[in-house]
């Protein structure tokens, strides 16, 4: 009797320790999960900030909303190194890291750049060092989706992108009013704004949505009918402010938006 008591206590101490143990590295995954998916959002903001630090760049340079403008560049170019210190102390992946070198040297060269004066051969340096960056950045976030096989993983990186696209589409209005007027800058511009209206309506019709994310998507997709119009006359021009205050005001919305869309997935 004795023995069948020890050995009953011996099998329950050993069961515990196996459900202990399972609990802990189920944890630990799920811990980890969540962290890739914040770090998606720092990577996926890095994206939004190659793209504005450019746009505000050549805005102040043509003298265009300048106080706003400077103003802007000054945050964005120190959130831009706040972020790339994030990503740098929280990803060990030797493959990321060094593209993360890569982006690093881009950065340095990019807040060398940002605060020279303007002209219309450092707006096209600048433009340049963006989308090496923009690319460096996508890459990380691509990166980090592998890590986080989700729906919501997904939702999140395609909503931070939106973050991104608006400030491509002012980067290039304001790229075209400063002189390069090439037909790639037309073309980018236009693609920015099919992209974005593409994930507009994929965002809106997500299953998943909250009655909070869904009101702020309208609000977004009720100013977006309107300016889209006015993005589109790039050659036209004659619009800029127009351009620079309702793109900061959608990047504004779509970071609210992401940010709801992280607390879901960890909510979940």
């Amino acid at each position: 009797m004795k023995i069948n008591i020890v050995k009953n206590m011996k099998l329950m101490a050993v069961t515990s320790l196996t459900i202990l143990s399972v609990s802990l590295v189920s944890g630990a995954s799920n811990s980890t999960e969540l962290d890739n998916v914040k770090l998606i959002n720092i990577a996926g903001k890095q994206r939004m900030l190659s793209q504005r630090i450019a746009k505000d760049y050549m805005y102040a340079g043509e003298k265009i909303a300048t106080s706003k403008a400077n103003r802007q560049l000054k945050k964005s170019l120190s959130e831009l190194i706040s972020a790339q210190k994030k990503l740098v102390n929280s990803i060990n992946d030797p493959e990321i890291k060094n593209l993360l070198a890569f982006v690093q040297m881009s950065t340095e060269d990019f807040t060398a750049t940002a605060k020279e004066k303007f002209s219309t051969d450092n707006a096209q340096l600048i433009l340049d060092l963006s989308e090496s960056m923009l690319e460096g950045s996508q890459y990380v976030v691509d990166s980090l989706k592998k890590r986080v096989k989700v729906k919501d993983s997904v939702i999140i990186a395609k909503a931070g992108k939106q973050r991104m696209l608006a400030q491509r589409i002012a980067k290039y209005y304001i790229a075209y009013k400063s002189g390069i007027k090439d037909k790639n800058t037309v073309d980018q511009m236009k693609k920015a704004v099919k992209a974005f209206d593409e994930t507009n309506k994929l965002l809106m019709k997500n299953s998943s949505n909250t009655p909070e994310i869904n009101r702020k998507l309208n609000d977004i997709n009720r100013l977006w009918k309107i300016v889209q119009k006015f993005y589109l006359n790039i050659e036209k021009g004659g619009l800029p402010l127009i351009v620079f205050n309702t793109t900061d005001t959608i990047t504004k919305k779509m970071n609210n938006i992401t940010a709801l869309y992280v607390d879901l997935y960890k909510n979940n």
